[in-house]
């Protein structure tokens, strides 16, 4: 399985829920240089066909859930304008047929005025952030049953297929905010039902350090730009990833930071290039 092969299958699948057998299975020798150079030629026919790179993901940040997936470390992917979508007044709606058994990720997103520092200082991170948002990143997986080693979803960016920010707070405003950054809880309810709770030290510690984690890995990536000014980052999910269905409505509270919580629905059709 060579990184051509491996980039044209997953360019076949994209807006579609087809699945494929992990690379992995078939090819053993397939290994992260692969990954990487399959995720590159997978970017680079998205660039072609006109979608323009906004920002990064950051998965598997919560080693909670890395004995479910057979992980054990985190992986990141490039968040376009084509997955970007914006929640208003706390609300949003997604149409979800196109993605391979899609879950749903609870997240904070950082957004950056300046590039990040390679530091584990928070508060050098911080300085650089200039808004900070509670978004659902919505994560596919093209392996069928969710089946994979971390060298397919390095090839398939992540594993991400959309990105819900919901309305975004300056992050001057916050209080104590690198604090309270680690400590906020966040409820994760299906229609009325209560089905995971977390917090921002579920994610590698803090957001702000798994933001950390991505800048040192890329630092390891010299073909792969930096995270620049204007770019955002969501820094991965703080329950368990959990799947979605078409006419569900998925919301979330937060308590310890001010951030406002999101309702979305899901559809099955509707707007939106995925």
């Amino acid at each position: 399985m060579t990184s051509v092969n491996a980039a044209e299958e997953l360019i076949a699948t994209l807006g579609t829920p087809k699945s494929i057998p992990p690379f992995t299975d078939r090819d053993p020798s397939f290994g992260t240089p692969q990954a990487y150079e399959a995720a590159a030629r997978l970017h680079g026919a998205r660039l072609a066909r006109g979608e323009r790179p906004v920002g990064r993901k950051i998965g598997f940040t919560n080693r909670n859930i890395w004995e479910e997936y057979g992980v054990d470390e985190p992986v990141w992917g490039f968040v376009y304008d084509s997955t970007l979508f914006r929640g208003k007044n706390g609300f949003a709606s997604l149409a979800i047929a196109r993605l391979a058994e899609p879950r749903l990720e609870p997240e904070i997103v950082l957004h950056f005025q300046a590039p990040p520092p390679a530091t584990r200082n928070e508060e050098a991170i911080l300085d650089c952030i200039d808004w900070i948002a509670h978004g659902f990143e919505i994560v596919q997986s093209p392996f069928p049953t969710w089946k994979f080693k971390v060298p397919d979803t390095i090839a398939a960016n992540g594993l991400h297929g959309a990105l819900i920010i919901g309305d975004p707070v300056p992050a001057s405003s916050i209080p104590e905010c690198r604090k309270r950054l680690r400590e906020f809880r966040i409820s994760l309810k299906k229609g009325a039902s209560l089905v995971a709770e977390g917090c921002g030290a579920n994610v590698l510690d803090s957001p702000l350090l798994a933001l950390a984690h991505l800048v040192e890995t890329l630092k390891s990536l010299p073909n792969v730009p930096q995270v620049a000014a204007g770019e955002l980052v969501t820094t991965g999910t703080l329950t368990p990833a959990l799947p979605i269905k078409p006419g569900e409505t998925w919301s979330t509270d937060i308590s310890g930071i001010d951030l406002p919580g999101l309702t979305v629905t899901f559809q099955a059709q509707g707007t939106g290039h995925l």
